[in-house]
């Protein structure tokens, strides 16, 4: 019998990491080969005019070949962990939440539409992860320090014009930001729940 190649075996436990990389592949390659159709149809920019799937679609919409790797590699390590303690569908909820929560954090913040990427939700993994291990505490969720204090770190560094200035590019700070704070208070109510049932 032949064994089942590594990435089928990922794909198989970690259904809905799977899904939003998937999805987030496709909505780079959206802005790719058609710029103006990925923003017309899926920016933020309509959700006022019962467009409501433009509340979460901007998660998808990346901008480069490294946007969508390093929001995806991120989205793996954090979302695997989530996704195999509590479950596929308790993943997707967090990322639905927290995406809708960032996407209308950085509109708010900006007056702007034309912003996109999972980076907003990638924070807010990680605030759940921090939050709640730190509650009920897990090895699944415990994450090592470093990769806390460099995320928090480059968030801040974002802040600055410095990242600004020498990637040449405009960096959603509010969705970050926003994504963060609605990750860790998922994370508090999640961690209390589990912290609860023992």
């Amino acid at each position: 019998m032949s064994q089942q190649p590594n990435w089928y075996v990922l794909a198989k436990r970690y259904p809905a990491v799977t899904l939003f990389v998937v999805l987030s592949a496709l909505g780079g390659m959206l802005v790719s080969f058609s710029y103006r159709t990925a923003l017309g149809y899926f920016s933020f920019a309509g959700f006022n005019s019962a467009e409501y799937w433009r509340l979460i679609t901007p998660i998808f919409l990346h901008f480069g070949i490294l946007h969508f790797v390093f929001n995806s590699l991120w989205l793996s390590m954090l979302g695997s962990r989530i996704e195999e303690l509590m479950g596929s569908f308790h993943l997707m909820l967090i990322i639905l939440v927290t995406g809708l929560m960032s996407n209308a954090i950085q509109f708010w913040w900006s007056g702007a539409a034309n912003f996109g990427g999972m980076s907003g939700v990638v924070y807010a993994l990680l605030g759940y992860l921090w939050i709640a291990n730190s509650i009920a505490p897990h090895p699944i969720m415990t994450l090592p320090r470093g990769i806390i204090t460099f995320m928090i770190g480059w968030l801040v560094l974002c802040m600055t014009p410095v990242v600004t200035f020498l990637l040449g590019v405009g960096i959603a700070n509010a969705a970050h930001l926003g994504g963060l704070l609605s990750g860790m208070l998922l994370g508090l109510s999640f961690g209390l729940l589990a912290k609860l049932k023992k």
